[in-house]
């Protein structure tokens, strides 16, 4: 069967290996889609934080089984899954305390271990969902529109409030329709024009704003002076995590989704003043997925698609979704048509 590995930053290659033995506990899956997402953007290009090469990348997956002994779930040969990529121990305090999303001994497939971009696939029967009359491109968007819903959840946004989300990418753009599923009114923040119209034109944020010098301001007249309860960094950027502080009221919420490499400075006096709650949200739970699952009918799936090709073209497709000339939303590597 064929596979693509990451070689090293910069370096894909298509190969071709056994199809794995199925084992106890486990189902052997064929892969249909495979979610492009930030994760595999910056292992490409060689800075993502704990990860190493080679690697096989996708986490994002849609597939359906060909293999599977008895399993709790009742599951069976043909059924369509979602897999949730979260591989934890079930034995350290965070899983003890249901807070498997950031396990002590976690391995995430496609970045701590190998992940769904080959044909055929071994996991743990336990990290498949059902995916009940979901299509392909829906099933695949399930894994990062769960990410949103951890932190909001992680956040416990209320309706009513108004929030910031700091990047209008994939996770940002899906944190930002649940959270108005919850309620919530949003404010969008990003650099780039074309994707601040895509989140007002198919998510319908009212407020947009474009990151500049007066952006704070900006924020402060549309909440009368308020700012926001609660603010979402959903870029990953050195830059705007240490000032995405600044968009927060006095008493709120600073939640970092987004993963930067390095180290982070905020002032002691601007965050003590305000009494902040600063928290970090890390990957999601089976309770994020079924909230997900539940409410996808409610999220422009076909918009938010932009670009989808074969498994074969994967690799000369890459660096094309780099680019942001091209704006791509959510890229996907189709493996049904081979």
């Amino acid at each position: 069967m064929k596979y693509i590995v990451c070689e090293e930053p910069n370096k894909f290659t298509l190969k071709e290996k056994d199809i794995p033995k199925n084992q106890d506990n486990q189902a052997l899956l064929k892969i249909h889609r495979v979610g492009i997402c930030g994760t595999d953007l910056h292992a490409y290009s060689g800075n993502q934080a704990f990860f190493s090469y080679p690697r096989i990348l996708g986490h994002e997956l849609a597939a359906e089984i060909l293999d599977i002994g008895e399993n709790e779930q009742k599951l069976k040969v043909g059924d369509n899954v979602i897999v949730m990529p979260y591989v934890s121990c079930g034995a350290c305090l965070a899983c003890s305390q249901g807070k498997t999303n950031c396990c002590s001994n976690i391995r995430v497939l496609g970045v701590h271990a190998d992940g769904g971009m080959q044909e055929q696939f071994s996991v743990r029967t336990d990290l498949l969902i059902p995916a009940k009359e979901l299509s392909y491109e829906e099933m695949a968007i399930v894994e990062p529109l769960a990410i949103g819903a951890h932190a909001i959840r992680r956040a416990n946004v209320l309706a009513g409030e108004t929030i910031v989300v700091i990047g209008c990418g994939p996770i940002g753009i899906g944190l930002m329709k649940l959270a108005q599923i919850k309620g919530a009114e949003v404010i969008a923040l990003d650099v780039d024009e074309a994707r601040l119209e895509f989140v007002k034109n198919e998510i319908g944020v009212r407020h947009v704003i474009k990151v500049s010098e007066t952006a704070v301001e900006e924020v402060s007249k549309i909440t009368n002076g308020d700012l926001a309860t609660a603010v979402f960094d959903c870029t990953g950027n050195k830059r705007a995590l240490e000032n995405g502080i600044n968009y927060m009221s006095h008493g709120g919420r600073y939640v970092l989704v987004g993963l930067s490499k390095g180290e982070l400075v905020f002032s002691h006096p601007a965050i003590h003043a305000k009494e902040s709650t600063i928290m970090c949200s890390r990957n999601a739970t089976l309770e994020d997925f079924d909230f997900v699952i539940q409410n996808l009918n409610k999220f422009p799936t076909k918009a938010f698609v932009t670009h989808q090709v074969n498994f074969t073209e994967m690799i000369e497709n890459f660096n094309s979704w780099l680019d942001p000339k091209n704006k791509v939303i959510k890229a996907m590597v189709n493996f049904t048509v081979i």
